[in-house]
């Protein structure tokens, strides 16, 4: 079973090598991102988490930060466009919007209010405090 070629990996290399203007290709070289681009590394203290990740070329207002309970997500909302001054004549014009997001899950519930994100060369770090009393706990069997 794992002899056989994907579907779509065939014909795109086939079109890719016969018609290379089939497919257009964004000026600017860089595709939209995916969930799997936003690479995350998280670790655990004993007061809380410690998670940064890589959201490379997006603007810092365009990244959403929302907690609930013990789920993080990250969302950045992607706009690429094309620049043109006053004395150039517009002949073709690629804009790409989108978004992308992620989400994990932690072990414990966070405490939103002590939570703080900070964004700087590309990376996201959040400071996420675990929140008191969310420890779990061991019931006695009777």
């Amino acid at each position: 079973m794992n002899s056989l070629i994907s579907r779509g990996s065939l014909f795109d290399d086939f079109f890719r090598d016969v018609a290379p203007g089939f497919y257009v290709k964004p000026l600017h070289g860089d595709p939209l991102p995916t969930a799997a681009s936003i690479k995350m590394d998280v670790k655990e203290t004993d007061k809380g988490y410690s998670v940064h990740a890589e959201v490379p070329g997006v603007n810092k207002e365009d990244i959403h930060v929302s907690l609930d309970g013990n789920v993080v997500t990250v969302r950045a909302e992607v706009k690429q466009e094309d620049a043109q001054t006053k004395d150039e004549k517009l002949l073709r014009s690629e804009r790409y919007y989108g978004a992308v997001s992620r989400s994990i899950q932690l072990p414990s519930d966070i405490d939103q209010n002590s939570a703080k994100a900070k964004y700087e060369n590309g990376v996201l770090t959040l400071t996420l405090p675990k929140k008191r009393g969310s420890a779990s706990q061991r019931l006695a069997i009777d």
